[in-house]
């Protein structure tokens, strides 16, 4: 058998169920998956082969929450607590500028700082989410793809009452279109969206098998308002209407209760942290381990780039592995493998793709990243997982592979015109500065 694609030489690191690694190991591609991964050095045919030698070869990452389009919001506001943030400055920035040209601008911006920093797989949420799509199937990326769904007018839904409406038809233009994209509904949080808009999008999402993501008690003050609102706690309310299920994301969940987390459990919703989002806008910690300890499946995601400011996934398991530990001043209570495990299989488990991604096996898609990690930053290597999670940079990934195309050569993006990218991004972001002045 001839083979589309060989890696060589590298050291694999599986995220499989036994988080199996293998020296000067090799991974043969053909038709997109993985068909074979071990340590065999024989002569085989091959169409292409990556020569890993210095190199980690992993799984590529699951960003499992973004907003792709706010990279053109990056810095805009910064220093500003949620709700402030939120509905003095991104809101209206928004309402004057969010229009087809923008997202898409946004998303390929976006797209290739994913790409470039060894994201394979994104989760994304935002308005006029068939233009994104468009914009993410030309850069050949992995994707959940939801359409936002708020209780006031927003881009490309000037009517709050049409919002369940304008998702579903977005639904029925992309599913099943791109071959790498899933499509998802996207209620925006308990705080901005109504209980017949949750009941709805949630109806509307299940009667298509498809997951729906909201954000969550993602600060104490959300929290209080929907205690305030419902005579509930958050994870109460929903579950009360009927929202929380296996396919159900939640999306931040700083402040949930014992009480909550097992609700959450038991209900088979996945979580998404977002630790460096959630320090920056001052939103608090989440109790990742307490959610961890629960068995509930948690991922790891970097939200907009407005929140950040970067998506670098590297950068955001560092962030995820030390902020608790200073926050319990227990250097072991959270691992570097189970951080791993947040950003690839976790990841892929919380939004969908579980059988698809997320681990180097055989069937598995060939999203496949290689790290150089002959870099004074990163030699001597002791514990490669380690190394991956507290020292490697989205900086180092020096190949990435998804769906066994090549997107990323050598540190050069094959898919995104990064030039282009970066021009068109710096003309709307004039605009938008001009706007302020």
């Amino acid at each position: 058998m001839e083979y589309d694609l060989a890696i060589t030489n590298g050291l694999i690191v599986t995220c499989n169920d036994d988080f199996e690694i293998i020296e000067f190991g090799r991974i043969l591609v053909k038709d997109g998956n993985i068909a074979v991964i071990d340590s065999n050095t024989s002569n085989i045919k091959t169409a292409k082969e990556i020569d890993a030698k210095g190199c980690i070869v992993m799984p590529g990452l699951i960003n499992a929450h973004t907003h792709l389009p706010m990279s053109m919001f990056r810095g805009l506001a910064d220093d500003l607590p949620l709700m402030e943030w939120l509905n003095e400055h991104i809101f209206p920035a928004e309402s004057k500028f969010i229009d087809p040209a923008f997202v898409q601008i946004g998303t390929r911006l976006s797209i290739a700082e994913t790409l470039l920093s060894g994201t394979t797989t994104i989760c994304d949420g935002y308005f006029l989410e068939e233009y994104i799509a468009q914009a993410v199937n030309e850069t050949g990326i992995r994707a959940v793809l939801a359409q936002g769904v708020i209780d006031f007018p927003a881009p490309g839904v000037p009517d709050p009452a049409k919002n369940i409406e304008h998702a579903l038809d977005y639904i029925h233009k992309i599913q099943n279109k791109y071959p790498l994209i899933t499509p998802s509904i996207f209620c925006h949080s308990p705080a901005s969206c109504s209980e017949k808009a949750f009941i709805n999008a949630k109806e509307a999402a299940s009667s298509l098998g498809l997951i729906l993501q909201t954000h969550f008690s993602e600060t104490k003050s959300e929290f209080m308002q929907i205690k305030e609102e419902t005579g509930k706690r958050p994870a109460e309310y929903l579950d009360s209407i009927g929202v929380l299920d296996e396919k159900t994301l939640l999306v931040h969940s700083v402040w949930l209760e014992d009480k909550e987390i097992s609700i959450v459990k038991e209900s088979g919703c996945s979580i998404v942290h977002n630790p460096e989002s959630n320090m920056k806008l001052g939103s608090g910690i989440a109790p990742v381990p307490k959610y961890l300890n629960a068995g509930i499946t948690t991922a790891l995601g970097t939200d907009g780039c407005a929140s950040n400011n970067d998506l670098d996934m590297f950068c955001e398991m560092d962030s995820a592995a030390k902020i608790h530990k200073a926050a319990t001043l227990d250097p072991s209570v959270t691992t570097a493998e189970a951080i791993l495990k947040m950003a690839t299989i976790d990841g892929a488990r919380a939004i969908g793709l579980g059988d698809v991604t997320g681990s180097l096996q055989v069937g598995k898609a060939a999203d496949i990243v290689v790290v150089d990690i002959r870099k004074p930053h990163l030699v001597p290597m002791y514990n490669p997982v380690s190394h991956i999670v507290y020292s490697v940079k989205g900086s180092d990934v020096k190949h990435v592979v998804i769906n066994g195309q090549h997107a990323v050569d050598n540190g050069k993006c094959l898919t995104v015109d990064v030039e282009s990218a970066i021009d068109d991004a710096l003309t709307m972001g004039e605009k938008i500065m001009e706007s302020k002045n």
